[in-house]
């Protein structure tokens, strides 16, 4: 698929995704009410303009950009690791995320106080599984996956204790937050930053990306110096992993088949397969948060239970039919 007609289709579908969302849930709202409310025609005091403009689109901006981040981190990750199995939270920062959102939680701390602790607790893990992986010795890929991979059974032991202590009264939420949700996000548009510096950065070193991704003898035969470009890989994906699971928690499966999804769709070009990444994946993310609000309305999905649901049996499917899935580790 040739460039322009992928990013122009991918665009298509973002703005579909958008009006889907806007003009989807246990209010009915017309087309003719959502062009009224954002061509300025409407007064936005009425009910139509305060569904939109406070409840969805709100939602809905978080929605893309935590998707457009975690298809972003995942693509980066997958380089890195040269794992195709590699995914935005393997390295656990989402369990140091979620240890700080239960301590506020356990605390009764408000929503500002959550998402400031979810971060820092997202930055405390990336910071030990990046001093702990370089240790004494040399920095290597299975160094770092593997003490990610302890660092995240670790986080996993504390959240199973704070989880145990917690009163009932406040487990529905933490399991909310742990499974995913977006009902609940402050500042949504605060992500937003992070994305775009994100994906600039990841567009400058596109084509490092793509003779990485050939292995590490290979970039530094063709005078690419692989460990700054490592460490610089590892500081990105975590921070925009770290600031989508701040704004909404964890939420599965979309880092790890959007890029797979693209790659199947001939598209190996690191330059061109991670913005294809962010747009696709915010507009699923959406879709899926759409379909978790909606689906047993007026209760609401955890938008996390909804991509597992989807994420496994797609991921199962492209893995069956595709001998090239694990093309981009190698």
């Amino acid at each position: 698929m040739r460039p322009v007609v992928l990013l122009t289709t991918l665009v298509l579908l973002t703005l579909a995704s958008l009006l889907f969302s806007l003009a989807t849930g246990s209010v009915a709202i017309s087309w003719q009410e959502l062009l009224a409310v954002f061509s300025g025609a409407d007064s936005g005091n009425d009910l139509a303009g305060q569904v939109i403009m406070e409840l969805r689109w709100p939602r809905t901006v978080a929605a893309f950009i935590t998707g457009a981040l975690l298809a972003l981190a995942g693509g980066l990750m997958q380089v890195l690791l040269r794992n195709p199995l590699a995914d935005p939270y393997v390295l656990g920062v989402s369990g140091g995320a979620a240890t700080g959102a239960l301590l506020a939680m356990l605390a009764g701390l408000g929503s500002l106080w959550l998402h400031g602790a979810a971060f820092s607790g997202a930055l405390l893990s990336m910071l030990l599984v990046f001093g702990l992986s370089h240790g004494s010795g040399s920095w290597t890929t299975s160094r770092l996956l593997l003490t990610g991979i302890v660092i995240a059974a670790g986080w996993g032991a504390i959240i199973g204790l704070l989880l145990a202590i917690s009163p009932e009264q406040g487990l529905r939420g933490m399991l909310f937050w742990l499974m995913g949700d977006l009902s609940n996000t402050a500042f949504p548009s605060s992500g937003f930053p992070v994305l775009v510096i994100g994906l600039l950065a990841a567009m400058g070193i596109g084509r490092s990306l793509n003779i990485l991704a050939h292995g590490e003898q290979t970039a530094g035969a063709l005078g690419v110096n692989v460990r700054p470009l490592r460490y610089f890989i590892y500081l990105l994906a975590s921070l925009l992993t770290a600031t989508a699971v701040t704004l909404a928690g964890s939420i599965g499966f979309v880092g790890l088949i959007v890029p797979h999804m693209l790659r199947l769709l001939g598209v190996r070009d690191h330059r061109l397969l991670l913005p294809a990444a962010a747009l696709l994946g915010g507009s699923l993310l959406i879709i899926a948060d759409t379909l978790a609000r909606t689906l047993l309305a007026p209760r609401q999905l955890p938008v996390g239970i909804l991509t597992a649901l989807v994420g496994v049996p797609v991921f199962l499917l492209l893995l069956h039919h595709s001998r090239t899935l694990h093309g981009e580790a190698r």
